[in-house]
């Protein structure tokens, strides 16, 4: 095994930790995918809605995640590609303009271009993340892709820049760096998952990637295939899990298995169903009994009003009835029977449930759920990285950070080519 080709994703999630281990295999540089050598996961603590709250706790789950994945795979690894998300990450689009060095558009006027448009001015308390060329005009043509070779005097290009709070990146940094790996880079997991549930086929028609975690709710659209709207809702499955604390007098860790158990999203599935659940219960409430369908009322409740807040967000960013490939959920909440039926219900087109399964080979099975797909979508990015050789920069640039601004303008035009968003 070439240890030039192993890759490590690490998902530090509100209620787990989930670390892989993967060789980067398949026709590099075009199409490189990932066989899995190994999983490992812990429970978080210390994270609040994807926000590091207390630094000692992250680095105890992180580095047991690990572990855990070396122990299975057989190796040591030093460095990860971590995912990071919350309400601290913003989006805007920018765009630049070069006049073109000759008589047709080249690859260095390209770079220029897409320079200009990620030199926007960035706030001292963040931190730029991800570039993302959406499309490029010649002249008067609009919508290019790539206007290499194109014959124009003016070449212009739009960006999406992706920016996270700095005090939010370098906690994470420092959890991962106490824990006794380096970070080569920090990576949306939005955006990760996407790498490893969406198709191609699906960002081009149009699809709105839905990532259901513990503390939060993700959003991604993408349109054209390219990113086009990020959103974060501050509502998740821990949400679910207390409002059955609350309704039916049960622990929190008893609700948590209740719901995975017992758990339905959607009512009208048990209709007609008379099932009985037996409730967790002390000696003082004595023997208790309840409906599946009451657990089913308030689930589905609960995950209504997500989707219905997540809709709104879709509605406000202009993409309403644009979404032809309808909607994909992901994270460790879609994986709750009647997600998919009460999301058509609501977004009022298809949905399914993206499990990470194309370009994963080796132990798939181990990670063959939607709580898998951000951290196999981190493993896929690195191995995209290795492929076109820009792993090694990130690694070097990052562990010099001390303060948010430094070595900004190291994070120069290699950054814009790899990203494949």
């Amino acid at each position: 095994m070439n240890p030039e080709r192993l890759v490590a994703g690490l998902d530090i999630g509100s209620s787990r930790t989930t670390a892989i281990i993967a060789e980067v295999v398949g026709d590099l540089p075009k199409y490189p995918k990932i066989k899995v050598l190994g999983v490992g996961q812990s429970r978080t603590s210390g994270l609040r809605r994807g926000v590091v709250s207390d630094i000692e706790e992250a680095t105890g789950s992180i580095r047991k995640a690990m572990q855990g994945a070396e122990r299975m795979a057989g190796v040591e690894v030093e460095h990860v590609y971590a995912g990071i998300a919350g309400e601290h990450v913003q989006a805007m689009t920018s765009s630049g303009v070069v006049a073109v060095n000759g008589d047709e558009v080249t690859r260095a006027d390209v770079e220029r271009a897409n320079e200009v448009a990620r030199t926007q001015a960035i706030p001292a308390d963040r931190e730029l993340l991800h570039a993302i060329p959406q499309e490029y005009r010649v002249d008067k043509n609009a919508g290019i892709r790539d206007p290499i070779g194109m014959i124009g005097m003016r070449l212009e290009t739009e960006m999406y820049l992706v920016t996270i709070g700095a005090s939010p990146a370098m906690n994470l940094r420092k959890s991962v760096e106490r824990a006794g790996y380096h970070v080569r880079e920090l990576v949306l997991e939005p955006l990760a998952s996407a790498l490893s549930v969406l198709t191609e086929d699906e960002k081009e028609l149009g699809v709105a990637l839905v990532e259901m975690g513990a503390g939060t709710t993700d959003l991604a659209i993408f349109h054209e295939g390219k990113i086009r709207f990020l959103g974060t809702i501050n509502f998740g499955g821990n949400n679910v899990t207390s409002d059955i604390v609350h309704g039916l007098g049960v622990t929190q860790a008893d609700a948590e298995q209740l719901k995975e158990r017992y758990g339905c999203a959607y009512e009208p599935l048990l209709a007609d169903s008379h099932e009985v659940i037996q409730l967790p219960s002390t000696v003082a409430q004595g023997d208790r009994q309840i409906p599946r369908e009451l657990l089913a009322h308030i689930i589905h409740q609960r995950t209504d009003e997500i989707f219905e807040l997540v809709n709104r967000e879709i509605t406000n960013a202009g993409f309403s009835g644009r979404l032809s490939a309808g909607v994909v959920l992901t994270g460790g909440a879609a994986a709750i029977l009647g997600a998919t039926e009460l999301a058509a219900d609501v977004f009022g087109v298809g949905a399914r449930v993206g499990s990470p399964a194309d370009h994963v080979g080796g132990l798939s099975d181990s990670v063959e759920a939607p709580r898998f797909a951000t951290v196999v979508g981190l493993a896929l990015y690195g191995a995209h990285r290795i492929a076109t050789g820009a792993a090694g920069s990130a690694g070097a640039r990052r562990r010099g950070m001390s303060a948010p601004g430094v070595d900004r303008l190291a994070q120069r035009v290699k950054t814009w080519l790899q990203d494949f968003f």
